[in-house]
């Protein structure tokens, strides 16, 4: 007889399955849970710098590099056209003013010269020949002058004579008439003739003075010309140093042509170059500061230029007290431009930790700083040591200041001691 046996329970049959499935909902569950908590990281204490929330001065700057430049600087011009003959002074040579710079060679400006001179010459030998001609005119203007002045003095006696002879009965009125009317007829034309000598020594007096302004103005025209020889020695206008020099042995050079600069080392500005973040708020009269060798050293800024390149302006400071012992044409320092008053505000020292976070979030030490938590925060304003802490954290608060390269997206740290 056969013996029929029980179906066993669907849990018995399928025991390995749910077995399995448990298994795998076990594993889900675990990976949810890891996944949910916070991410932990231990992490070593004594290679990351830590630094206290505080309430401090707080001063707005902006630290630049400045530049040592010259207040003065002439260029140098050349006064006359040529050629470089010889260049004596190198760049960077110190002069004195008057020091010759350069030599221009002009040979046109030799030829105008001897034109010049020739036309002097003429001109003088022309005045010396009219100067004579001149001379024996007014000889013979004076000899008619007196010539007709004795005439006239004879005819004045020989009127008086008449005019007696008519008294005494000698000559007859109709004589008289006769003598009378030749009389006024000779005076007056020995007053046409005066008149007309008088004109004839005004325009030799007037020849005279223009053949003199001729012969002054060919003189000038010839200093002027044997002047210009003196241009060609191109001599430095200040005592400083040639900064540079545009020119090469035999170049041409213009008239007027700007060939070199002279720095004039009597005194300095600090030329600064800034982001064009702060072109709104830098301006002239803004004190500012170099601190070296223990010692600060005050300056204020003196002009701000208006133009923007390469997303940068500069700005010129002058020294308002002492200045440095090392200051030198050229040299460079850090320069601390302040952007207003120093107040009181919560502040963290600047560290790298700003690259990764943007000031969006810090790590925050636990009371017991044996582990840290991201922490929410704003930042306000900043300068090169300081950012100002707006919120998300109070006075006393510790946070950790240095890189987060190496933490990842680690909710929590763990701070180890040892």
């Amino acid at each position: 007889m056969d013996i029929q046996r029980k179906p066993r329970p669907w849990f018995v049959r399928h025991r390995f399955p749910l077995l399995a499935g448990t298994v795998f909902a076990a594993v889900v569950v675990y990976v949810i849970v890891l996944a949910l908590r916070p991410h932990r990281l231990t992490i070593d204490g004594a290679t990351h710098r830590i630094a206290e929330v505080a309430v401090q001065p707080f001063m707005e700057y902006v630290d630049v590099e400045g530049l040592v430049l010259p207040i003065r600087t002439v260029q140098v011009h050349a006064p006359e056209s040529g050629f470089a003959d010889r260049i004596v002074a190198e760049e960077g040579a110190m002069l004195n003013a008057g020091d010759t710079i350069l030599v221009l060679s002009n040979p046109e400006l030799l030829r105008t010269i001897d034109d010049e001179q020739v036309a002097w010459q003429n001109s003088e030998r022309n005045f010396r020949d009219q100067e004579i001609e001149m001379q024996q005119n007014s000889i013979t203007l004076r000899q008619q002058v007196l010539d007709a002045e004795h005439q006239m003095a004879a005819l004045d006696k020989s009127l008086r004579q008449s005019r007696e002879e008519f008294r005494m009965g000698i000559k007859s009125k109709a004589e008289l008439e006769v003598a009378e009317e030749d009389y006024r007829y000779q005076h007056q034309r020995l007053l046409l003739q005066m008149q007309s000598l008088s004109h004839d020594s005004a325009a030799t007096r007037l020849k005279r003075e223009m053949i003199q302004a001729n012969r002054d103005a060919a003189a000038r025209r010839l200093s002027r010309t044997t002047d210009r020889t003196a241009n060609l020695v191109v001599r430095s206008p200040v005592a400083g140093q040639l900064s540079f020099l545009n020119v090469t042995q035999g170049q041409q050079v213009a008239a007027g042509a700007s060939i070199g600069e002279i720095k004039v080392l009597t005194a300095y500005k600090v030329r600064a170059s800034l982001s064009e973040y702060y072109i709104d708020r830098v301006t002239t009269g803004l004190p500012a500061h170099i601190a070296q060798q223990d010692r600060t050293f005050p300056l204020r800024i003196s002009r701000v230029v208006p133009e923007v390149k390469d997303r940068q302006f500069a700005c010129d400071l002058l020294f308002t007290a002492d200045k440095p012992s090392n200051l030198r044409l050229g040299k460079s320092f850090r320069v601390q431009i302040e952007l207003g008053k120093p107040e009181t505000a919560l502040v963290i020292p600047q560290g790298d930790f700003y690259r990764h976070t943007a000031g969006r979030w810090i790590y925050r030490l636990a009371p017991d700083g044996r582990t840290a938590r991201r922490t929410p925060i704003e930042i306000g304003r900043q300068n090169p040591k300081q950012y100002e802490v707006v919120a998300g954290l109070q006075p006393g608060d510790r946070v950790i200041v240095s890189g987060y390269d190496k933490l990842g997206d680690a909710e929590e740290l763990v701070i180890s001691m040892d």
